[in-house]
């Protein structure tokens, strides 16, 4: 067993996880889930992971339920397991819209490098996975929405704390967590320079 300290992506608070190293697959939820509603966490993973900016919409994977191995699902049932999977805080839903929460980041950080190991990738700042990031145009670094926020307000202008050129992305509002909902698509474009103070929670 270990502590792991990990940055919710979606407001840039830190939690604490108590993960346990000797089981680090998705099997470690065949107590709470069915063999099918593993394989539909395991292809929203999918959609979630290869999209491209961290997301992936209710539609797209309500039409994975035909599609599950053993037993197909019936999309009223899919929505079913989506509420669980929100619920035990294996995801964030907002607005149509799915995520990973920073409970699956923490507890499958090695499952998802494994095997995903062209779409998983570090932040540079926190170097810990990085789902929700933008990435310089000049260098190649992905950083954490929220680590680029906080990054970037303690700087004269934004440069890449990598390479140092000029920032050419728009970067996302924090604001503070009461009042801040789950990042969605929209949210990227907003441009900000101020970051809340970070707070310590556990999962």
């Amino acid at each position: 067993m270990e502590i792991r300290k990990g940055t919710a992506e979606e407001n840039g608070k830190t939690y604490f996880a108590l993960v346990n190293l000797a089981e680090t697959d998705i099997t470690k939820m065949a107590s709470d889930f069915s063999e099918s509603e593993l394989e539909l966490f395991k292809k929203t993973m999918d959609l979630i992971l290869l999209s491209g900016n961290g997301f992936a919409s209710s539609t797209e994977i309500l039409n994975l339920a035909d599609k599950l191995k053993p037993k197909k699902m019936k999309k009223m049932e899919v929505e079913q397991v989506l509420q669980q999977l929100v619920q035990k805080k294996w995801l964030c839903e907002k607005e149509g819209e799915y995520t990973l929460h920073t409970r699956s980041i923490l507890e499958l950080e090695q499952y998802i490098f494994r095997h995903y190991p062209e779409s998983a990738r570090k932040c540079h700042i926190c170097h810990s996975l990085s789902i929700q990031n933008q990435v310089c145009g000049n260098c190649g670094i992905v950083v954490h929405w929220s680590c680029l926020s906080k990054y970037f307000q303690a700087q004269p202008e934004p440069r890449c704390p990598h390479c140092k050129q000029f920032w050419l992305h728009k970067f996302p509002e924090f604001s503070p967590p009461s009042h801040l909902p789950l990042s969605t698509r929209e949210e990227s474009r907003k441009v900000s320079r101020m970051g809340p103070r970070q707070q310590q929670q556990p999962l």
